[in-house]
Order: structure tokens, then C-alpha cells, then sequence
């Protein structure tokens, strides 16, 4: 028997080479081997006779060997086997690609089980590879099987045949870490048997049983960590700061605050007047003005003595704040600095030098803020944009650069409310869900394909009024899978450039460029030397630019709606009216239902309920929210009532243990889920 951390390699049947291939998917070891959860299960239980197969659907058939396989090479790189297969119904014809071994495989008068997608029509069906074995093997048929994520080099059937021989090998060393009394509580199956059903599972019961034991597992140490997390704020002192007449702030906006943005306010202040450190999200959507709810923490801060710090993701992201808050703020007294790992030397030697003696109140970076020549004379308050950009390790970090400061998380990202609290468990929450006044809603359109040409006709006549343009796409190079070069960035922007809009400049950004090459193209498009830009998702968070009035989305169904929102955010900004076209040919239900959604609906929080519903929340950002364990069974869409199942089994055991030192393995695997140290979580 091997033990969990054996590396894969030595699994039986995987080796060296199978071995860098399975590295690709982070499986490393027996332990992520068999922990690699399949993404979906097809069922090939029930076997159709021939005669009653539809064209277009996946079926499970059992049928003879009629004729002897016939192999053809039409060219170089191309080889076919064809078979033809009875049964007492009808015949199937099928067809191999460059699998020449199947020749010699296949024996007239033999009986397999064949399962694929029936093509052809229903006086002459074929399949073209579908997956066999012979007749009552019931390995790969006959049976549920998993699907699992794939990647170059790694099949279904590499996966299966690993995870097979890892679950022999390994399974009965894995821990059960749920105590026998707390399963039999909640009707949950073991650590082994929920192993193998969810790999393989023996019927719906078993499966069923299965995920609901891993899932639960997932929230109850999601809840776990979580509550030690939020435990530990309540045992630190924080910065307690003293009332200010705000008056002086307020009456330098520009405008009046939303109620919205003014309880937020409200709530900053409240948090940072308390004994404990503030840890709070501002979630708001795009336009909402949480920027400005951040500068009233600010101000409050520098009235208090205290400094602040203020880190984006991107440089063109902290200057474009910088450029927004020091106008303001230093009328008021508030001494700004931009630092970040374009500042010269000279500059940046003064401005360290400035924050040591407690000269600047506030600094606003990117990544550069973590560098460890960076100190404060007395950090009192942290502010992070776009929270999905930074981890809890990250947060902490910064926070660490002073005693205990105040935490502010800004987001744009309009997750559902219950999803935020488990997302960002450790972090109190205030939402802004109205926009300022007389902002203009982004008129959106849903259209096929066939319409790229007056689409193009008034792109043209926008750009001709001097306004900008993003195309979005959803991958950067051409694959099997999606072949229409509208759908890769660089072959797209080429055409365009070439084809369609000679006379302007057209650029493209995706996120395999570098980080100082994706800078240079968004600070030319934000400067208007760039007409259209053809980009991945990478724009989803970006540079303010007023002067886009036109977003076009391709293969629109590529998206989640909160992605498609968080894009339709990038335009809509300046005092033009400004769209948002989505192209797509997918005629489906689903499809349909979503982009009438986008259509119809301007609110992002009320987009992201839609999205909950239609996909459960899968990725909601795009990138993961690193530092939180990854829900790789559970799903808040269908799994509430076993999310409050779980939360509360929880916080029993943390009401009779609540460091959990009497149960030093949950703790472990809590800081190994988190990627903690012993010491947050103590």
C-alpha cells in the first residue's frame, strides 16, 4: 500500500512522461491524484438497441463485429479503420481515426459495447470513435463514469486508469478527518467510500452519499477557518481613532455622496472608532463611487496622525487613483505619493524616505508597497482595489508594514450577498448598489454573427465622432475546438487593422503579453492613440477611459454574466452614450436566457443573482480569491441548506474548542486549506 505523498509517477501505469503530463493539472503526488474530483459524470448505463438510436444524441450500444475492419490511408498524418456492427435491430457503421491498431483489435462475430454520439442518418447510423470494450466488461460502459478537466497530454482514459490504480493503492490511507459522532449526526458516508463513488460511483445513492460527504467536508472547513480568522480580529486591539468633523471632505466633492456610498462611510468610520481593527469589503458596482468612500477613510485616518496605504494591481490603475485622490485630498492637508516599480530611484529614495519620518499620509502603489524596503512611521489604515487581484496572505503582508491597521477591500465584482459572507468570511461587508445620479445606462444588444458588418458600419461611424472602441474575445489562439478566428485575439485585430478598418489603430492585449508590453497598450489607449482594442478578459479590470463608447463582445456565450457586466463596465463613463454589443450564434435555451438577462438589466448585483441561478457561482472572478480554499465539490447554488448544515456543526465545535487545540488535525488541515501559518490562525 503507497503512502498519500508517493510521488505519481511511481502510481502503477503512469511513469516519468505521463507523470510532467499529470504535473499540468497539479497532480503531484497519490494524494492529488485521488483528490482530482471529476467535473461531470456521463451515464452509460442503459444500452439502446440500434434501431432505436437518434442522431445527435450519446448512447450506449451492444452489437457484433459484422465485417472485418478496414484500414485506409487517405494521406499523410490521416489514417481510417471502418467496421460495420449488427444487432438483431439494425447495423451501425464505424468509424476510427488514426487509430491503425484497431485493425487487428476487432474480430467478426465478437460482441463490444460501443458508446458515442450517433451521427448519420436513421436509414444508415455511424459513430466516429466512440469508446469501447467487450460486451459486459462494464469498466467504461455500462456504468457512470466521471469526466474530469483535461489538458494537453492527459485523456478520460489516462485519468481513469490512474485514479483507478491510485484508489487501490492509496485510498485506505487517507485520514477521516470529521469525527465518527458528527457524521453519524448528519448522515455522512466515509472518507473511503466517498472516495470511491465519487470517482466511480456504483449508482445515483452512492454518488449522491458521496458528494454530499465531500461537499459538506469542504464547508465545514471553509466555515472553520473563516470563524478562527474573524475569532482572531476580535483579540487584537486596533487604531482606535477619535470622532472628526468630516464637513471639510464632504464639501470639497465635486457632488453630493449616495445613500449607498453614505452608509458605507458611515460604516468605515463607526469601524474605525472601535477597539478592534476595521476589516471591511466595500462591494460595489462599476461606477458606484467606491473610490471616494476609500478617501473618506483616508482623510479620517490623516486627521487621526495615521497613514494610509492604497494598493492596485496594476501601475496604470494606482496612478489613475492617484491622479483621482491627490487632487483631492491635498487641498485638505493630505500629503499623497504614487510609488510603484516604475518610480525612479531618486524619487523613490525620497518618498521612502518621507513615509519612515511620517511626512506622507498617503501612499498609493501597486506590489511595490510590499517591498520590504518600504516602512511606515505609523500605518494605520490599508486599502486594497480590486480585492479578487489580492490574497489574504497578500492583505496581510501589508499589514503587516504597521500595528494592527485598519483593513479596506474595495471590489467591483457584484457577488451575491450570502456568497461575499463566505468569500470573504473574515470581512465585514458594505454594499453600494446605486449609482450616482444622471450616470447613463449602457444600451446593450444581442445579435448573430451575420450582423458583423453593420456592426462594423457603426463602429466606424462612432470612431468617426472621435470615440474608442474594445472588442472582446475569449481566448488568444486559434484551437480545434473554436475555430472561427474571431475568437483569437491576434488573428482577429490583425484583420481588422488590415480588412475592415485600414484608416484607424488597431491594437491588441492579452494576458500572456508581459505586464510592462499590456501597460504601454492601455496607457496609449487611454492617451486616444489607440482607436480599437482587441482583448481578452484582461480589460474586465482596467484603466478609466471616458472616451470608449462602444464594448463588442464575441461568442458572448463564452461568458458568465457577471463577467459580461464587469466588461459592459469598461464603457459608459464619459458624457457620450455609450453600448454594449454581444455576438453570439448559440441558440440555446441558457443562451438565450442570459443575454436577455444582460439586455434587459442594468444592475450588476442583480446580474450576479441571475448568473447564481443559471451557473451556480463557479469562478465568479475570473481570477480566484487566492488565500481561501477552492470549493471543488460544493456549490452555493444548490447546496444552502447544506452550507448552514455545515456552518453550524462548526461553530458547535468551536463553542466547545474555539482554537480548536483540542483537535490539532482539523486545526492543521484548516492552515493547510488556507495556506496559513499556525500563528494567523492562534
Amino acid at each position: 500500500m503507497a503512502e498519500l505523498n508517493t510521488d505519481v509517477r511511481f502510481v502503477r501505469g503512469v511513469g516519468e512522461a505521463r507523470a510532467k503530463s499529470l504535473a499540468k493539472l497539479g497532480i503531484t503526488d497519490l494524494k492529488s491524484l485521488i483528490s482530482y474530483f471529476p467535473r461531470a459524470y456521463e451515464d452509460r448505463r442503459e444500452s439502446r438497441r440500434i434501431a432505436e438510436l437518434q442522431v445527435g444524441e450519446r448512447a450506449c450500444v451492444t452489437a457484433m463485429v459484422a465485417s472485418e475492419p478496414k484500414l485506409s490511408r487517405i494521406r499523410k498524418g490521416l489514417e481510417l479503420v471502418k467496421l460495420r456492427v449488427v444487432d438483431e435491430s439494425a447495423a451501425l457503421e464505424l468509424t476510427y481515426f488514426n487509430q491503425s491498431y484497431l485493425k487487428n483489435t476487432f474480430h467478426v462475430g465478437e460482441s463490444y459495447t460501443f458508446y458515442g454520439t450517433v451521427e448519420g442518418t436513421l436509414l444508415r447510423r455511424t459513430m466516429t470513435n466512440p469508446v469501447f470494450e467487450r460486451e459486459g466488461l462494464h469498466a467504461v460502459t455500462g456504468c457512470i463514469v466521471p469526466v474530469y478537466p483535461l489538458t494537453a497530454g492527459v485523456g478520460q482514459s489516462l485519468l481513469h486508469r490512474a485514479i483507478r490504480q491510485g484508489l487501490d493503492e492509496g485510498a485506505d490511507r487517507l485520514p477521516d478527518l470529521l469525527p465518527a459522532e458528527l457524521r453519524q449526526q448528519h448522515g455522512l458516508c466515509g472518507v473511503r467510500y466517498a472516495y470511491e463513488n465519487i470517482h466511480f460511483p456504483a449508482d445515483d445513492a452512492a454518488l449522491a452519499a458521496a458528494r454530499r460527504r465531500l461537499a459538506f467536508e469542504e464547508l465545514y472547513f471553509l466555515t472553520l477557518g473563516l470563524r478562527l480568522l474573524r475569532a482572531r480580529r476580535t483579540t487584537v486591539k486596533g487604531k482606535t481613532c477619535a470622532a472628526v468633523d468630516m464637513t471639510p471632505f464632504f464639501g470639497a466633492l465635486p457632488f453630493s455622496l449616495t445613500g449607498a456610498q453614505a452608509r458605507a462611510v458611515d460604516d468605515i468610520l463607526r469601524d474605525m472608532t472601535a477597539e478592534r481593527p476595521m476589516n471591511r469589503l466595500v462591494q460595489g458596482d462599476v461606477g458606484s463611487g467606491k473610490t471616494m468612500v476609500a478617501a473618506a477613510g483616508i482623510y479620517f485616518a490623516a486627521k487621526n496622525g495615521l497613514q494610509a496605504a492604497l494598493m492596485a494591481p496594476t501601475e496604470i490603475l494606482a496612478e489613475q487613483h492617484y491622479h483621482t485622490l491627490a487632487p483631492l485630498l491635498e487641498k485638505l492637508g493630505v500629503r499623497c505619493a504614487l510609488l510603484t516599480a516604475s518610480t525612479k530611484a531618486k524619487t523613490r529614495r525620497s518618498i521612502l524616505e518621507q513615509l519612515a519620518a511620517g511626512e506622507i499620509d498617503l501612499a498609493i502603489g501597486t506590489h511595490a508597497l510590499l517591498s520590504p524596503d518600504v516602512s511606515y512611521q505609523n500605518l494605520g489604515l490599508v486599502v486594497t482595489d480590486e480585492q479578487h487581484r489580492f490574497g489574504v496572505n497578500q492583505r496581510a503582508a501589508l499589514g503587516a508594514k504597521g500595528e494592527n491597521p485598519h483593513l479596506l477591500v474595495m471590489s467591483a465584482t457584484p457577488i451575491p450577498r450570502t456568497l461575499a459572507l463566505m468569500i470573504y468570511g473574515d470581512l465585514d461587508v458594505s454594499v453600494i448598489d446605486e449609482l450616482p445620479p444622471g450616470r447613463r445606462s449602457i444600451e446593450t444588444y444581442a445579435v448573430l454573427s451575420s450582423y458583423h458588418e453593420r456592426i462594423y458600419s457603426f463602429l466606424e461611424k462612432q470612431l468617426a465622432e472621435g470615440r474608442q472602441a474594445y472588442i472582446v474575445c475569449p481566448m488568444v489562439e486559434e484551437n480545434g475546438e473554436l475555430p472561427d478566428e474571431r475568437k483569437a485575439v491576434t488573428a482577429y485585430a490583425g484583420k481588422l487593422q488590415k480588412e475592415v478598418f485600414p484608416n484607424r489603430t488597431v491594437r491588441f492585449l492579452h494576458g500572456k503579453m508581459k505586464a510592462k508590453e499590456k501597460e504601454t497598450v492601455m496607457r496609449a489607449f487611454a492617451a486616444g492613440e489607440i482607436d480599437v482594442l482587441v482583448s481578452t478578459t484582461v480589460v474586465e479590470v482596467g484603466v478609466d477611459v471616458p472616451n470608449a463608447s462602444v464594448m463588442l463582445i464575441e461568442n458572448a456565450e463564452c461568458f458568465g454574466l457577471s463577467q459580461l457586466h464587469q466588461l459592459r463596465g469598461r464603457v459608459g463613463r464619459g458624457p457620450w452614450q455609450s453600448y454594449c454589443i454581444l455576438v453570439s450564434d448559440n441558440r440555446g435555451e441558457d443562451n438565450k436566457t442570459r443575454l436577455d438577462v444582460m439586455r434587459r438589466t442594468q444592475s450588476g448585483f442583480a446580474l450576479a443573482e441571475e448568473d447564481l441561478k443559471l451557473r451556480g457561482p463557479g469562478d465568479f472572478f475570473g481570477a480566484r480569491q487566492h488565500g481561501l480554499p477552492t470549493l471543488r465539490v460544493a456549490d452555493f447554488a444548490c447546496d444552502m441548506e447544506l452550507l448552514y448544515e455545515a456552518q453550524g456543526a462548526a461553530e458547535a465545535l468551536l463553542a466547545l474548542d474555539p482554537r480548536l487545540e483540542g483537535h490539532p488535525a482539523l486545526h492543521a488541515r484548516v492552515r493547510e486549506l488556507f495556506d496559513l501559518n499556525a500563528e494567523a490562525l492562534n
